[in-house]
């Protein structure tokens, strides 16, 4: 994951509440939709009201900036079957569609023929022609424009030059942006998006000088804003795809949308079936209230409609200013605490201040208010903070290595370098790239229980992976019968269980479970999470045990252990469930008997291996489990075991056990334990001395031979002094 987290809340909003539109029309969403979002459809409502506004042209009237236009820009991201489009076509069809009409076919009318004789005539003044003739070329100019879109989805720059041109002569309408999968989308709409960036503060822009042609005349600047209102949606997948759409989105919140934008942000955890049971959602979806809800907005907004409230100007008291500006400097402080490279995150929490003004602004028009209130400015507070939390959600998308170990782990079967970048948008084309992202992926992986392998087949690379199942110390897997072959049955058991069937004689068990009971290696079913072992003679059973002191063991005798020789077997847990293949399973553990301090039966790297239980002596040893991941065959863990314990090859059993401690702790501690347990074999003081001089003499960073007679041989010498 990002290393994005969610910053403080830089104002207590305990019993504050959400603005009662925003809570009743989200409500009505939520029944609706069978979904209990509220965060994703309040920004939702958020945008449609502030677009109600905007169409108005309701402007704010500060002491500090002036006058600033009412308008809203949101990004609402939910995965698909979410309701997304359904949430939005209910509040424009059911709730926002009698102010439209009315807005459209009256209001913007009568809004822009009043404007257009008002232009006339101060042309008219000028150019000394009649105000008739000025208004048929101004009539003219505003119908070169062409019919105003309440809404449209995409766009060109200079088709939404055009359009403010057309709204800024008629005073009245807002230019609303409105894309779906805005994941597929966003590449295309670079050029619209950049242009939006300049209309959102105060509706202005700057227009472009073009050539003026009989075909293609440059129209006259009108002076005024024109309100903008924006609402992209989509699914956060699509546009966190790790690749070119992921990368655009981050620089457009860097280059001014994180400043600009509200968020809301829905995951499928919040649908009602995963917390409801199917009669309440039914009765929510029948609610009367809904209908009723739906008509008593419906009708307010058509009211709002109405010419009287065009350029609806609303004061902000000297008290709000206070406490908007108190919000301002706790924001500001909160982005201070976070690192230097949170640029983005420091941006929108720099900038709620001025979100939560405009958002005021919108819930004033809707009261039909021409002051601001507290209770205006502390809800719109509320609904920009619980906008940063859907925002931080945002930000901690998963890095496109997470995601590539993750497909791997997922996909049944093999996948080449040619089938990921077919279903993986940011699995890049260069070598350099897919070889950084795969070692990235299996390094997550490695900490995250997930293992991916590689193998070449006519030199092409293939990839497998699968999500690992860490080991309980209270269900390790044996399977078990009273017949060396048939019969066997499975269980999942503690640890510390294990005595009960290791010492129950004429019974045989293997760390592998088999089809119908069968045990053989065509019938065996990859999976165990313990390693078994027979040392026959070729260590003492109180060496083998002080060598693995530090890892968790079963040991118990054979029934051919003597005093004399030492016949025994270790059972050792691993951290995880492993499935391995027969072929996998031979070099797995090949690789486990070459990192133990002494030689043990080769006969265990067979998956269908089995042992006979025995009625001897037995006992447990607390400590931690066998780390399997380095020993797995095919893994890049595996792959760099391998290559840092090459310099070991020419060494015993032993003697590479001390050396791999040794080149990653203290030497002379090693060598010490190294010369105590020769000592422990039964060794003379003589050939131990010798043993431990030659030892040396095969490392790279050996000790001095007078160090080694001073201090490990002197300690050996005491111990041989002290026995005899």
């Amino acid at each position: 994951m990002s290393n994005h987290k969610k910053p403080r809340r830089p104002i207590d909003l305990t019993g504050v509440t959400h603005f009662h539109a925003v809570e009743e029309i989200t409500d009505i969403l939520c029944n609706r939709t069978q979904n209990t979002a509220r965060n994703f459809y309040q920004t939702q409502v958020a945008y449609f009201l502030g677009k109600l506004a905007a169409n108005m042209h309701a402007i704010i009237d500060t002491k500090d900036r002036g006058l600033i236009p009412v308008n809203v820009y949101a990004l609402a991201l939910a995965n698909s079957g979410f309701g997304k489009n359904y949430s939005i076509s209910i509040i424009e069809n059911d709730l926002m569609k009698p102010f439209q009409n009315r807005m459209v076919n009256s209001t913007f009318l009568k809004a822009a023929e009043a404007s257009l004789w008002k232009i006339a005539n101060r042309r008219s003044a000028i150019s000394g022609k009649g105000q008739q003739e000025e208004f048929d070329r101004v009539e003219a100019e505003f119908n070169r424009d062409g019919p105003y879109p309440y809404t449209f989805d995409s766009a060109t720059a200079p088709a939404v030059k055009q359009l403010h041109h057309k709204l800024a002569m008629a005073t009245a309408g807002c230019i609303s942006l409105q894309v779906d999968e805005i994941g597929s989308n966003l590449v295309s709409s670079t050029e619209v998006l950049n242009l939006f960036l300049e209309l959102f503060d105060q509706g202005q822009i700057k227009q472009k000088l073009t050539k003026n042609t009989e075909e293609n005349k440059r129209s006259r600047d009108i002076i005024g804003g024109v309100p903008t209102c924006m609402l992209l949606f989509g699914a956060p997948s699509k546009l966190l795809d790790g690749g070119q759409t992921e990368d655009s989105f981050y620089s457009f919140l860097e280059i001014g949308y994180a400043r600009r934008c509200i968020f809301g942000f829905g995951s499928a955890a919040t649908r009602s079936s995963n917390n409801l049971p199917p009669i309440e959602i039914y009765k929510r979806l029948i609610d009367p209230t809904n209908k009723q809800m739906a008509n008593k907005w419906s009708k307010h907004f058509h009211d709002l409609g109405d010419p009287g409230f065009l350029n609806w100007k609303i004061e902000l008291p000297d008290d709000i200013a206070v406490q908007l500006l108190s919000y301002r400097i706790e924001c500001e402080k909160v982005a201070d605490e976070l690192p230097e490279y949170a640029e983005i995150q420091k941006a929108e929490i720099n900038h709620r201040y001025f979100k939560a003004l405009k958002i005021a602004g919108a819930y004033a028009f809707v009261d039909q208010s021409a002051q601001i209130t507290e209770d205006h400015l502390l809800s719109a507070i509320l609904l920009v903070e619980e906008s940063g939390d859907a925002f931080s959600q945002i930000l901690t998308r998963e890095k496109p290595y997470v995601k590539l170990a993750k497909y791997i782990a997922d996909i049944d079967g093999e996948v080449t370098h040619a089938d990921l970048v077919e279903a993986l948008p940011f699995y890049k084309q260069n070598n350099a790239s897919r070889v950084e992202l795969i070692t990235l992926a299996s390094a997550w992986g490695y900490k995250n229980n997930i293992l991916i392998k590689k193998t070449f087949n006519d030199g092409i690379e293939f990839f497998t992976g699968e999500s690992l199942q860490p080991t309980s110390m209270d269900e390790v897997q044996v399977s078990y019968s009273d017949h060396w072959a048939y019969n066997y049955e499975t269980e999942r058991v503690p640890f510390t269980s294990l005595d009960q069937l290791t010492q129950v004689q004429g019974y045989h068990w293997a760390n592998h479970a088999f089809q119908n009971g069968h045990r053989s290696d065509e019938k065996t079913i990859p999976g165990f999470n313990l390693l078994v072992f027979d040392i026959d003679g070729t260590c003492p059973l109180g060496t083998a045990a002080e060598l693995l002191k530090d890892y968790a063991f079963h040991i118990y005798t054979t029934k051919s252990h003597t005093d004399e020789s030492h016949r025994f077997r270790m059972v050792l847990p691993i951290n995880y469930l492993l499935e391995l293949d027969s072929d996998d399973y031979l070099e797995f553990m090949n690789s486990v008997m070459a990192w133990l301090p002494f030689k043990v039966d080769h006969s265990s790297n067979q998956r269908n291996k089995k042992w006979e239980s025995c009625n001897g002596s037995y006992g447990y040893n607390d400590g931690r489990m066998v780390d399997a991941l380095p020993h797995i065959p095919k893994t890049s863990r595996n792959h760099h075991y391998k290559k840092e314990n090459k310099p070991l090859q020419n060494l015993n059993n032993l003697e590479r056990w001390f050396a791999s401690q040794m080149m990653e702790g203290n030497r002379n501690n090693s060598m010490l334990r190294y010369a105590l347990a020769l000592v422990d074999s039964g060794m003379s003081q003589v050939q131990v001395r010798k043993h431990v001089h030659e030892f040396n003499n095969k490392l790279a960073n050996r000790l001095p031979p007078g160090e080694l007679d001073s201090t490990i041989l002197t300690t050996v010498s005491k111990k041989y002094n002290k026995t005899s």
